[in-house]
């Protein structure tokens, strides 16, 4: 049993790593926020652009969903076990959390490994795509428009694409194609955007994988130090018997 002197003594010592603990969870818990939110709002406003690219891609909200929400409770409960002060259930919350982390480091060592087989995949779709063309209303001939006016562009690779496909044969260039607004479908290729939009989508996207690339490091180092911070109020509380008055 320790002697009350060096339980007062270590008392300023756990309640400062109480405190940034609970700091640390209640920013863990908003990231858990966050991420659900993301996955909402990219089921419901980019479902179709998801498919459209690659089709495993449109589980990407459900993992931010289910990410998102397994957070929001780890950090809830990470938040119960700082304020009771109890050594096992931090235990536990520090699992969780290197589970997690090892999760994310996974998951990012997948994507790195097949990076190109998602590419090879996702221009495959694309192209798919454009032959299913109809301009009838279907949620992958939308997804088409929606990208080629966003882009200005025209096409997988460029707008000769299209000469592969029925729509062009029987009406030529969809208007999402054109460079101005009151462009009727043609074989006028003076009139259309001659870049392709694969290849916008992947300039854009490998344009920001620096960030990407930053940001999960910086989530990956944000883990490492709660499991850190964890472990230390939860072998302080262990060694020095501390009971909460």
């Amino acid at each position: 049993m320790a002697s009350p002197s060096r339980r007062l003594q270590t008392k300023p010592v756990i309640t400062c790593f109480k405190s940034v603990l609970l700091i640390y969870t209640f920013i863990f818990w908003i990231t858990g926020v966050i991420l659900l939110a993301v996955g909402i709002w990219g089921k419901v406003s980019l479902d179709n652009y998801f498919s459209l690219l690659n089709e495993k891609a449109i589980n990407v909200p459900f993992v931010l969903i289910v990410t998102g929400t397994v957070i929001i409770l780890l950090g809830t409960f990470g938040c119960f076990a700082t304020c009771r002060a109890s050594a096992w259930m931090l235990k536990l919350y520090a699992m969780f959390l290197t589970l997690i982390f090892l999760v994310e480091l996974v998951a990012a060592i997948i994507g790195f490994v097949f990076r190109h087989e998602i590419k090879a995949s996702s221009k495959s779709n694309y192209e798919k795509a454009l032959k299913q063309y109809n301009a009838t209303g279907d949620y992958r001939s939308n997804a088409v428009d929606k990208i080629q006016n966003m882009l200005h562009c025209c096409g997988a690779t460029n707008f000769r694409d299209w000469e592969k496909t029925d729509y062009f044969i029987e009406k030529g260039f969809p208007k999402s194609c054109c460079k101005v607004e009151d462009c009727s479908p043609q074989r006028d290729a003076d009139k259309v955007n001659s870049k392709g939009c694969f290849i916008k989508v992947m300039t854009i996207i490998e344009s920001e994988m620096g960030v990407v690339a930053g940001i999960s490091f910086g989530v990956a180092c944000f883990q490492v130090i709660g499991i850190f911070l964890t472990y230390c109020l939860s072998h302080a509380i262990t060694n020095n018997q501390y009971e909460i008055v």
